[in-house]
């Protein structure tokens, strides 16, 4: 395991530990982290993936370079889940939480 990965998989353990709701799941065969069963981060390619939505701008936690999820090659890219490179990996915990907060805002919104 790179130090990558292991600091996804630190990241992730520590959400579960905090939260109950939080598991490990897989998104496009990559480790994911899920909240109430939906991925809100994954692991891919060495770098961390995060539905941090339409509206989040990267450079507002001082993230200059990342690029936007593109798992296809006739289609655009996924609005909303960014890829961050290890470049950055001291802003991962923070991303995640971040996209985890937005997961269960909208999960709650949904509930109503």
């Amino acid at each position: 395991m790179n130090k990558e990965e292991k600091l996804f998989y630190s990241i992730s353990d520590s959400l579960i530990t905090e939260n109950s709701d939080i598991t490990i799941g897989k998104m496009m065969s990559s480790p994911g982290i899920k909240y109430k069963n939906k991925v809100f981060a994954f692991y891919y390619n060495n770098e961390m993936i995060f539905r941090l939505g339409k509206d989040f701008e990267p450079e507002s936690v001082g993230i200059k370079k990342y690029s936007l999820l593109n798992p296809f090659k006739n289609k655009p890219p996924l609005p909303g889940w960014f890829c961050i490179s290890y470049d950055n990996s001291e802003k991962w915990n923070r991303l995640a939480r971040i996209a985890l907060n937005k997961m269960s805002k909208e999960i709650e919104n949904e509930g109503r």
